[in-house]
């Protein structure tokens, strides 16, 4: 076992004298509240941006300084103690907001919103259906050229036509999806 230097090791205490510590703790915690809670508010002000937030803070503090009442060496200086107490859940919180900023995620650059999304796939829909309506070879020659990126001699050789053909199926084509397509527009 180490010893360290000037440590030295809590007693036990009976549950009367731990109800003691307590009742002491209560009624000096309780003066320092009335006396100094808004400047202890004020100084959490300085550091924090959120006035809610900062009389959480000083919540915490005086619940730790009471939890820790009994190890408290100078009862005189438990003003000082609570001022500590006060900064470092500050900081403490200022810690936790940046951790959090630097792991929220990322928003998409260039990221459509909700309502070009959803115009978007009224747009996708009309133009599905526009295609359904289309007769079969037209279909098949807008598809292959346009969709499946394809040149008119491998559209041509897909659907068994010559290249001529597939010009005539592609060009009726969108002849109708552009009369159909119109109220989009």
């Amino acid at each position: 076992m180490t010893v360290v230097e000037g440590w030295r090791p809590v007693p036990a205490r009976s549950d009367a004298a731990r109800s003691a510590v307590a009742r002491d703790a209560d009624q000096a915690l309780t003066a320092l509240y009335s006396e100094h809670y808004r400047s202890l508010v004020r100084l959490a002000a300085l550091l924090l941006d959120d006035i809610g937030l900062c009389e959480e803070v000083v919540q915490d503090a005086y619940i730790r300084v009471h939890a820790a009442w009994g190890r408290l060496q100078d009862k005189d200086k438990a003003l000082a103690y609570l001022r500590q107490t006060v900064v470092n859940l500050a900081r403490s919180t200022l810690r936790r907001r940046l951790v959090a900023l630097k792991h929220a995620p990322k928003p998409m650059p260039n990221a459509a919103s909700a309502e070009e999304g959803a115009y978007s796939l009224v747009e996708r829909a009309a133009v599905v259906q526009a295609l359904r309506e289309l007769p079969r070879r037209q279909r098949e020659a807008v598809v292959l050229r346009y969709y499946g990126d394809m040149s008119e001699a491998d559209a041509a050789a897909v659907m068994g036509c010559s290249v001529g053909s597939v010009k005539a199926y592609t060009s009726r084509g969108l002849a109708a999806l552009s009369t159909k397509l119109a109220d989009l527009r």
